[in-house]
């Protein structure tokens, strides 16, 4: 019953939504249709049709204000706003670069080893100083098997993979997580 009462209340509302909006809308297409048709009938030679079509200087009545315009005032405008949103479509077209989703950008050996490098220089329980590619984890450094785990979610953020916990546990050194990234990037070189 309540809802009821609501939608009852929402009425009024909904309704001059759509006046306001759907009126005026339905009412162009209305008078563009008539436009097309009276120029397929001008082509197709049908004169008794087109003395029952309205007149293209028959003045029509605006919603939104007192002026009148005639139906060929109003056929400019919408092919005026039809070209200038071509124009704006053609323009977005031209600019916008086009993005290839399914490539990733190629890696070498370099760049695996500088961005894993990157990766451990930024936890903050590594010091950057101590860091080399054969630097243990948990003996040169003396991080914990959690900070190794956090180590490993790191790098699968940075190179969009998961790592199996099997495969993680092995990775002790930054030389082989380079090592394990470029084989399964099947990188040799």
């Amino acid at each position: 019953m309540a809802a009821l009462v609501k939608n009852v209340k929402l009425l009024p509302s909904i309704i001059g939504v759509c006046t306001r909006s759907v009126v005026p809308r339905l009412s162009s297409i209305v008078i563009v249709r008539q436009i097309n048709d009276r120029k397929s009938l001008l082509t197709n030679g049908s004169s008794l049709l087109v003395s029952k079509l309205p007149n293209l200087t028959e003045k029509v009545q605006p919603f939104s204000s007192a002026t009148t315009l005639t139906v060929a005032a109003i056929e400019g405008r919408v092919l005026n706003i039809c070209k200038a949103y071509d124009k704006i479509n053609a323009e977005k077209q031209l600019s916008q670069p086009r993005r290839g989703y399914a490539g990733k950008a190629p890696l070498t050996l370099e760049t695996i080893q500088k961005r894993v490098d990157l990766c451990l220089k930024l936890y903050d329980k590594i010091n950057p100083e101590k860091l080399t590619l054969d630097s243990h984890f948990m003996n040169d450094l003396g991080l914990d098997s959690l900070d190794q785990v956090e180590i490993i979610m790191a790098i699968e953020d940075e190179f969009g993979f998961e790592i199996p916990d099997a495969d993680s546990e092995r990775l002790m050194r930054p030389r082989d997580i380079v090592q394990y990234i470029a084989d399964k990037e099947d990188i040799f070189h």
